[in-house]
């Protein structure tokens, strides 16, 4: 696969699903990829990126956005509250907001930035226990308290479980988000974006369909 492949596909599970591809966001998640790969994205032209890890992301994405304009990074993995700062700085959206506590540490550092990046609440669509994300039963309330910090909630996102029909997971995301007024809906993957855009997804995360498999 390549970038002009999965473009080619979110057009025409677009065209399947009623919608304009203009309403996809695609991540090209770009964790533990070689430089050259990253860079030759960059080099067609594709501007929006994602990360798991802050680290990682601080090694490498401050050079390449002052390379190239308009390039826009997202936090897709776990954040600890110590990498908040560095996140805030770097970063244009978190997807994975999931407790109260990481949630007043970005509002602190947002404040003292005078910037935040747009958040999306992570649920754990699946109740599993080795994930992160905030229970289905508890998104609203959770998404309460956020808003009530003046943070910029944009939307949900979810991982579903890997052994279940993503559907069920996507069509359950679909409704917390509409329930809560919420536009933003990440979800979709590499095997499964069409689905996802199909039920309404406005973030798709694809990783090693446009780079080639990872290097670890």
């Amino acid at each position: 696969m390549s970038l002009p492949d999965i473009t080619a596909r979110i057009t025409r599970a677009c065209d399947r699903a009623g919608r304009s591809p203009a309403e996809i966001t695609l991540i090209a998640v770009s964790k533990v990829q070689p430089h050259e790969r990253v860079e030759a994205v960059l080099a067609a032209g594709h501007r929006i990126f994602g990360e798991n890890r802050v680290q990682e992301a601080q090694g490498k994405w401050p050079a390449w956005k002052e390379a190239y304009r308009g390039v826009e990074l997202h936090l897709l993995g776990p954040l600890q509250s110590n990498k908040v700062r560095p996140a805030v700085d770097l970063f244009d959206a978190i997807h994975s907001l999931d407790r109260a506590k990481l949630a007043r540490r970005i509002a602190d550092v947002a404040q003292e930035a005078g910037r935040c990046p747009d958040l999306f609440v992570q649920v754990n669509t699946g109740d599993e226990t080795q994930k992160a994300g905030v229970a289905p039963d508890e998104a609203d309330a959770f998404i309460r308290e956020v808003r009530a910090m003046d943070l910029p909630v944009k939307g949900v996102m979810c991982i579903p479980p890997v052994d279940e029909a993503p559907s069920l997971h996507f069509a359950l995301l679909a409704k917390i988000a509409a329930r809560n007024g919420l536009a933003g809906l990440s979800m979709g993957m590499s095997a499964d974006f069409g689905e996802a855009i199909a039920l309404g997804a406005t973030h798709i995360r694809v990783g090693s369909a446009i780079f080639g498999p990872r290097a670890s």
